[in-house]
């Protein structure tokens, strides 16, 4: 789910109902939703969208406490499971290629720019900053596990056990059309675009203290408060640390899972919150969010917890 402070969201999910979107206009058999930051009078002609997807529930997992995180949590698993683009893994692939066309889509030509973004639960992964390095002069990157900002900085540093990102910059820079620019995008996200790799804590009500930063023009996360939260109450306080670290009218872009209960890294199941789209709807409105416009479209996708190795 990608969602923005002027705040632009859209909504895909797997088995949401159509609800009634402002205007009562339709396009393509869509709804659209579009969130404006309360303290902003009109919402931007080009801002950020949201995207839900909505999957299946497989089963119940103790919740996932920090500590186990950061003992058992292997970044080098996580991005194999999920982020390696390999043969035989249909349902990874499937989800992988969803965010990347989204995150194109709100950071491509007439999208969201600005100075700074802060992504938050930046995990081992990059391929959040591929489009966004185009519409930002900077880039920080955050996240809870030590192992996962090390990761992070192996890439970063040009470590040859670093994790391959090769096929996803292809991707990318074949939406942008030019697929052989691979090695200048990458360069970019390296040089000019990451300036900072900060520890994060969404469950704090400054959520990167002690560091200081600017206000964000934009603030980015990615299949992350779900994890983080246990129930519904810290979902909604989460949200509202988080809104904290960007401008007043500035853009959150969310993406999250619904009806989902946990995650496999490895052979280890992770929690995830499970949410409805009633849920995350009630959260942003308490974040000082306004839904302006919706959009849902019905698809049949593999469960999250399903996209593993082994399971396509």
């Amino acid at each position: 789910m990608i969602i923005n402070l002027k705040r632009n969201l859209r909504a895909y999910s797997d088995f949401i109902v159509k609800t009634e979107k402002q205007e009562h206009s339709l396009h393509n058999r869509k709804e659209e939703v579009e969130l404006s930051n309360r303290k902003t009078v009109q919402p931007s002609p080009g801002g950020s969208q949201l995207r839900f997807w909505c999957l299946a529930k497989n089963m119940e997992v103790a919740f996932t406490e920090k500590d186990f995180y950061a003992e058992h949590f292997v970044p080098k698993d996580y991005l194999e499971n999920y982020y390696s683009f390999s043969p035989g893994k249909d349902g990874a692939n499937t989800l992988l290629r969803f965010s990347l066309d989204n995150l194109h889509q709100a950071f491509g030509a007439g999208g969201i720019k600005g100075d700074t973004l802060i992504d938050i639960g930046t995990g081992p992964t990059i391929y959040q900053f591929l489009s966004a390095c185009e519409s930002f002069r900077e880039i920080i990157a955050t996240d809870y596990a030590d192992q996962n900002r090390e990761e992070l900085q192996r890439w970063l540093k040009r470590d040859p056990d670093a994790f391959d990102w090769t096929p996803v910059v292809k991707y990318v820079c074949e939406l942008e059309g030019d697929r052989e620019k691979r090695a200048e995008k990458e360069n970019k996200v390296r040089s000019r675009a990451i300036r900072q790799v900060l520890k994060c804590d969404v469950t704090q009500p400054e959520p990167l203290a002690p560091q200081a930063v600017p206000p964000a023009d934009c603030l980015l996360s990615l299949l992350c408060l779900e994890g983080a939260c246990k129930d519904l109450p810290p979902y909604h306080s989460a949200l509202k640390n988080i809104s904290s670290l960007v401008k007043p009218g500035g853009h959150l872009v969310l993406y999250t899972i619904l009806d989902e209960t946990f995650y496999m890294v490895g052979q280890r199941p992770f929690s995830c919150l499970y949410l409805r789209q009633e849920d995350v709807e009630e959260a942003v409105k308490e974040a000082r969010f306004a839904i302006q416009k919706k959009e849902v479209e019905l698809s049949n996708r593999k469960p999250y917890s399903q996209v593993q190795e082994g399971v396509s």
